[in-house]
């Protein structure tokens, strides 16, 4: 991954004081997930460009204590994009730039000069229009080249890689900054916990131009990782005291704007999944991918469910659902009703035996569609809950988010996602193999035309 800065104010040079690195050296510098280097491509009075680039070391980052190896880990586009390990970089590598100090050239600091930022691959989810919501309104020229998934094959479509040109007059310390942030924002995702010190970096990176972007609630929301809570307090922080945040529309499940007064389509889903299992007085339940245990946490403030079992592919996951639960000092008795396992849905696995209630929240559109076969026997024929509540994308519901280009999917991760009708003809077709009866409920605000933006199915044994 590369990232260059150029600029044709006079003499150019001059961008080695303001970057701290010399132009006739190249350096290098060790981080915790690779390396980075820094070197010059050209530098003359007339035009200089610095270059960043980053080695992420992808195999090392999975072999990692809290890695949680998974082929995704191991088959990924870490070394080759932008990201957020590309803020960590600029953070280490050109902290002093970032935070705008220049010892031996203070005058250039506050100049405002002619600077060129190119980024070789970005991943915006939201295509190019994103990228210009961002930029375009801190006064960038901003041009973007697309990619075709495979230019051999044009009805396949442009992949969500861009090669990233900005161009604009303004401080040296402001191009990092917005980098910084921003960055990540068009990733859509971050390759670290966040937790409340993330919301101090976003002010203090944001201070100055965050407050006043039109989509700021946007940038809290991606750059947070869509912690509701952090993100109501970094944009509280960032505007007058008077004003609160504001209310937009909708723009994807992901994207769900900061609101005071409705839950997010995700807190509505294992809203309705818990209101199943309640109505079905179900005492015993296992949550299939449970993920980082918000439904587990649900479930656990209600004396009815005995007996919680948790379960994900991902230890990662189990380990910050084990944190997030607070196992290590929860109380005794609490914590006897609960259990996190490390597993795949994909295998017969004689612990998910015995229970009333299975969840299975947004799970089955990462499934491959051949391994839903195995899914289904592991499930129905194996386990064999009473009630299963499960939950899946409305495809036909996309069309509703804005930021979503035509023909995406929701998540980088989906393999499908199913209509109205494909999902009732699956689910109608398991229940009728397997011995249950099957209803069908909208999660979320149902839209006359093309329904509510996740589908749930409740399959009830015979």
């Amino acid at each position: 991954m590369i990232l260059t800065v150029a600029t044709t104010h006079e003499p150019a040079t001059d961008l080695g004081y303001l970057l701290h690195k010399h132009p006739d050296r190249t350096q290098s510098f060790d981080l915790s997930f690779g390396a980075a280097h820094v070197f010059y491509p050209e530098a003359s009075e007339q035009r200089c460009v610095a270059a960043l680039l980053l080695d992420v070391d992808a195999v090392g980052l999975v072999r990692g204590p809290k890695s949680g190896a998974t082929l995704f880990e191991y088959v990924s586009d870490r070394p080759y994009v932008a990201s957020s390990f590309l803020s960590v970089a600029i953070a280490q590598v050109f902290g002093t730039a970032l935070a705008g100090r220049c010892r031996d050239r203070p005058e250039l600091v506050e100049m405002e000069i002619p600077l060129e930022a190119r980024l070789a691959v970005v991943p915006s989810r939201g295509g190019e229009e994103m990228v210009r919501r961002l930029f375009e309104p801190l006064g960038y020229e901003v041009e973007v080249e697309t990619h075709p998934l495979d230019p051999e094959i044009p009805d396949w479509g442009e992949s969500r890689y861009l090669t990233l040109t900005l161009r604009g007059e303004l401080r040296l310390r402001d191009l990092l900054r917005h980098l910084y942030v921003l960055v990540p924002v068009l990733d859509n995702r971050k390759h670290y916990w966040v937790a409340e010190d993330e919301v101090e970096k976003l002010v203090r990176k944001g201070e100055g131009w965050l407050a006043d972007h039109p989509d700021r609630n946007l940038i809290a929301r991606r750059y947070l990782k869509h912690r509701r809570s952090l993100a109501r307090m970094a944009v509280e922080r960032l505007t007058a005291p008077e004003e609160g945040p504001e209310d937009e529309g909708p723009t994807s499940d992901a994207d769900d704007p900061i609101r005071e007064h409705r839950p997010s389509l995700h807190e509505q889903r294992l809203g309705a999944v818990l209101a199943v299992l309640r109505a079905e007085r179900t005492r015993r339940v296992v949550d299939l991918g449970c993920g980082e245990g918000k439904l587990l946490r649900m479930l656990l403030k209600d004396p009815l469910f005995e007996q919680i079992l948790g379960m994900d592919v991902s230890i990662r996951s189990l380990e910050i659902a084990k944190e997030r639960l607070r196992l290590d000092t929860m109380p005794e008795a609490k914590r006897a009703r609960i259990r996190l396992v490390h597993g795949s849905l994909m295998y017969r696995d004689e612990r998910l035996s015995g229970f009333d209630g299975a969840a299975v929240v947004e799970v089955i559109e990462h499934l491959d569609p051949p391994r839903l076969a195995a899914f289904e026997r592991v499930l129905f024929e194996h386990a064999r809950p009473s009630v299963v509540a499960l939950t899946t994308p409305n495809r036909e519901y996309n069309v509703r988010f804005e930021t979503l280009p035509e023909g995406w999917l929701r998540h980088r991760d989906h393999r499908f996602e199913w209509t109205r009708a494909e999902f009732a003809s699956w689910a109608t077709d398991v229940a009728g193999r397997f011995g249950y009866d099957v209803r069908f409920l909208p999660v979320g605000p149902e839209d006359p035309e093309v329904g509510a933006p996740s589908q749930m199915g409740v399959f009830t044994r015979v």
